[in-house]
């Protein structure tokens, strides 16, 4: 593998006869060093794989799925790349609420802030949807005709989001506890109202419910919400996706998982189903 400067590499190790590698660069986006994991399978002469995006959630960054996200094994076997971008930008010049977990770093929310003091460095949607995958597309052996989206919580919902709006990019789009509607929320309407403002109507990018109300389609979306989910009710409310596909004539496969809960115990179970259903999509 050859990584161009562009890429500098923290660290790279054997799992299930591939490389899992975590890689660090210069965002011009975010305007400051950004990190994130790939997982690639066992190569074939450099062939070209399909890629799997994940997105996390509050207060994570890429090494909570990578250390126990438990993806690659199935991943493996499926011939597919893993990549697990970090969830906001980073560093000493970057602006923090630093005793609210929910906002900040490590609460990107996945949008491109157009408030101060967050507009210069909170641009995560532009991160994820143009440079990041511009980047590992030139310095990886990545398949960018076959992408698939996942993520948890925030990240389900920036999955969700970035999937709607990129239906042409994203084969498929799955979740694990989304939030659905961040606008109808208290995470989500205190983080759009401080990153975006305070007129509802640009929020609504940035919110599944509303883009589907709005005329978003994809015909491959997958989620799964544990019942014991102690943020469902207030804070995820699966059922107004539920609500809102029905009316748009949409079917999703949207699953609540008996007695689970937020946690990695639940994202890991349910881990390789996700995968393997996105890889019937990438490989049909």
């Amino acid at each position: 593998m050859t990584i161009e400067t562009a890429i500098e590499t923290v660290s790279e190790n054997r799992a299930h006869g591939g490389t899992q590698g975590v890689y660090k660069h210069r965002s011009k986006e975010t305007g400051c060093e950004m990190t994130f994991s790939l997982f690639l399978p066992p190569m074939e002469e450099d062939r070209p794989v399909p890629l799997i995006w994940y997105l996390s959630g509050l207060t994570c960054t890429h090494a909570n799925v990578t250390e126990k996200g438990e993806f690659r094994r199935a991943c493996e076997e499926a011939g597919v790349a893993f990549i697990a971008p970090d969830t906001s930008p980073r560093g000493d010049d970057v602006p923090d609420a630093a005793d609210e977990y929910d906002f900040g770093k490590g609460a990107g929310f996945y949008v491109d802030a157009t408030r101060e003091p967050w507009r210069k460095h909170y641009r995560m949607r532009s991160y994820i949807e143009r440079e990041l995958p511009e980047l590992v597309a030139e310095n990886f052996p990545l398949d960018m005709t076959r992408q698939s989206i996942t993520g948890h919580s925030m990240g389900g919902h920036g999955a969700l989001t970035i999937g709607l709006r990129n239906p042409e990019r994203f084969r498929s789009i799955s979740a694990f506890s989304p939030i659905v509607a961040p606008s109808q929320v208290p995470w989500g309407e205190k983080a759009l109202g401080r990153y975006l403002g305070d007129d509802r109507a640009s929020w609504r990018e940035y919110d599944a419910v509303a883009l589907i109300e709005d005329g978003a389609r994809h015909d491959h979306i997958l989620v799964d919400q544990g019942t014991a989910d102690n943020f469902l009710d207030e804070q995820l409310q699966t059922h107004r996706l539920v609500e809102v596909c029905e009316a748009a004539g949409m079917q999703p496969e949207i699953r609540m998982q008996e007695g689970y809960d937020h946690s990695y115990y639940f994202i890991s179970t349910f881990m390789a189903d996700h995968v393997a259903w996105h890889v019937e999509r990438l490989k049909a």
